[in-house]
């Protein structure tokens, strides 16, 4: 009788949330990706969200139907009513929030979800985890508030422990404010009027929301370094509640194989040799696996699992006395898209995981080594598809707080007016805190190989100090100063714009002390009926009629371009990789559905970029 009434239930939750899915549609008439048309209401973006700290046995993911509200800006009592559902974790402005309403400075945004925590996550210290929540966030549990977190592009936790009440039924509530560019903080390309480069606002949750459950004492994040000339591993883990004789024991192993055992304290760093690996590169993806244990007296207190890659990224003089961008001591022509993350019916979320690492694949399917993503941070997730699948990584800092300095593109010029912004203290901590975050939690993916600070002048400040700053807080990986402009003596790069043609820096000027850069080049458009966000007024920075046009003018792009690399240009960024909203110069269409030029192709007009050897 007792199996027979919790079948009876199982059917019954079951049925509840199938009419909550039947109910749940795409907001709006735009584009959708294949992904987006099929989206797991239920279970959107399933997958386990930390590739670089695994407890995969004690989690439970929160993603889906949420309740939500949007009330003035001044209201902060829990609300009473909710207008209706809200898929997570998909913006509040996005097709597959199922909402595909704008928010604004003059509104907040709030989330409810009663939710009944699993058997993993019911025991110990419970931590509610955030991918992502744009921008500022209020979290309260069983109407009790937890804190608040401040920035759209780094993830955040809460312990929740101590706010759970008995039984395994909780309620949560999220407050959301976000000023998009009302306001100084990071933002990247979102704007409350989109047009040309600049797109819709993304207001809330658009990672994955997730609870875990860890002991008291437990390893609360690693930073792994390898150092491939000396052929070993700086490792660190950092511990809560650690106690005196607490040890931190790391297997290093090459499937199942150990290729080294090495114990440390907690929350110092130790050194481990890792003797005969494979350097990683595009061509050869090798990742190691980690196996951390927390030990006291013996006893096991927490253990976690990661990777890593012996991999180096620097700079060196070639027989000209140029600087040359070298991967693991050798030259490595790098050229990659200009990847803005975007998606049509997500916003800054892809609809899927697979959606999430198409991209990466058709990037090198297209015969590209490097991906530069633009003014924007992705899920964990993405930056493992590139470590597994062979993809360097130039990683932009979200822009933010725009306006008041002049934007100079030429190096070398003499400028008359402030190429520095001047930030008030409240912006340059909003950038100095996100930056710092940002950097510490991608640390360990070896595919990121460049920082870079700013973008054409976009909200610049400080440059010198902020380069500096960059270099010291990570000198296992070269700063691409100032992308595109405002260029002043510091960083590993001088990095050029210039549409739609290829050029370069003069390397008798400035070869001798930072590597050549173009930045972004190309641009080159080709709108496709039927797959374009609107059907009229897009635009690229050179535009074609059909896709034999374009090819015929991408070649010659690239044959210009092959000319550069002997004169010293070491680096450079194809815009874009897909279409975005208005802009229809992305290699794919904004959906996916459509490659504007054949992938085959590409690579093979692609490969004598990467057949020039320096001489020495």
């Amino acid at each position: 009788m007792m199996m027979k009434k919790t079948l009876l239930f199982a059917s019954l939750l079951m049925t509840v949330q199938m009419n909550f899915a039947q109910d749940w549609k795409p907001a709006g008439s735009r584009i959708l990706t294949s992904w987006g048309e099929q989206v797991n209401v239920q279970k959107p973006h399933p997958e386990y969200p930390r590739p670089q700290l695994v407890r995969s046995n004690n989690w439970q993911n929160l993603n889906g139907l949420w309740k939500y509200a949007i009330t003035a800006v001044g209201a902060t009592e829990i609300p009473t009513q909710w207008e209706g559902d809200i898929l997570v974790p998909f913006a509040v402005e996005s097709a597959l929030s199922g909402v595909g309403k704008e928010v604004g400075k003059d509104k907040a945004l709030w989330y409810s979800n009663s939710i009944t925590l699993d058997k993993a996550v019911q025991k110990n210290k419970v931590l509610l985890h955030f991918g992502a929540v744009d921008w500022q966030c209020d979290v309260f549990v069983n109407k009790q508030l937890v804190g608040r977190h401040e920035g759209g592009f780094d993830p955040f936790t809460m312990d929740i422990s101590t706010f759970l009440k008995k039984g395994t039924k909780q309620d949560i509530v999220i407050r959301v404010w976000d000023p998009t560019d009302d306001g100084p903080q990071p933002r990247g390309k979102q704007v409350n009027h989109p047009n040309g480069i600049w797109y819709t606002p993304v207001t809330g949750i658009w990672q994955t929301v997730w609870l875990e459950s860890v002991p008291q004492s437990h390893i609360v994040s690693t930073k792994q370094t390898p150092d491939l000339d000396e052929g070993n591993l700086t490792f660190e883990a950092l511990v809560a509640v650690s106690q005196p004789g607490d040890q931190i024991k790391v297997k290093a192993l090459d499937g199942n194989r150990v290729m080294q055992e090495q114990s440390g304290e907690p929350n110092q760093a130790f050194t481990m040799a890792i003797p005969n690996a494979e350097s990683w590169s595009p061509s050869n993806p090798k990742l190691y696996d980690l196996e951390i244990q927390l030990l006291r007296k013996g006893k096991l207190i927490d253990q976690v699992k990661s990777y890593f890659a012996m991999r180096k990224i620097s700079m060196q003089k070639d027989k000209d006395g140029i600087q040359r961008l070298m991967l693991n001591n050798k030259f490595t022509f790098q050229y990659g898209p200009l990847d803005q993350g975007w998606w049509p019916d997500g916003l800054h979320t892809a609809p899927s995981d697979e959606a999430l690492k198409f991209d990466v694949v058709k990037t090198k399917e297209m015969g590209f080594n490097m991906i530069r993503k633009h003014i924007k941070v992705e899920p964990a997730r993405w930056y493992r598809h590139c470590d597994s699948i062979g993809m360097l990584v130039w990683q932009d800092m979200p822009s933010g707080d725009l306006g008041g300095n002049n934007w100079d593109m030429q190096p070398g010029k003499i400028s008359g007016g402030d190429r520095d912004k001047t930030r008030s203290a409240i912006s340059e901590q909003y950038y100095r805190k996100e930056w710092k975050a940002i950097m510490e939690v991608l640390h360990n993916f070896p595919s990121i190989v460049i920082w870079v600070p700013f973008n054409e002048a976009w909200g610049q400040f400080k440059t010198k100090e902020i380069t500096e700053w960059t270099m010291a807080n990570d000198p296992s990986r070269l700063v691409n100063s100032a992308s595109g402009g405002n260029f002043m003596e510091t960083g590993h790069i001088l990095d050029i714009h210039n549409y739609p043609d290829a050029a370069m820096p003069d390397p008798s000027l400035f070869g001798a002390n930072q590597v050549l850069a173009l930045g972004e080049f190309g641009g080159l458009g080709l709108p496709v009926e039927g797959h374009s966000w609107q059907q009229k007024d897009n635009w690229g920075y050179q535009s074609f009629k059909n896709k034999t046009e374009l090819l015929d003018r991408y070649k010659r792009l690239i044959h210009d371009l092959n000319r550069l690399i002997p004169m010293g240009l070491s680096a450079a960024v194809y815009t874009q990789t897909t279409d975005v909203e208005v802009e229809t110069n992305g290699l794919m269409t904004y959906d996916r559905k459509v490659m504007k030029m054949p992938e085959s192709e590409l690579k093979a007009i692609h490969k004598p970029l990467y057949d020039f050897v320096l001489k020495r």
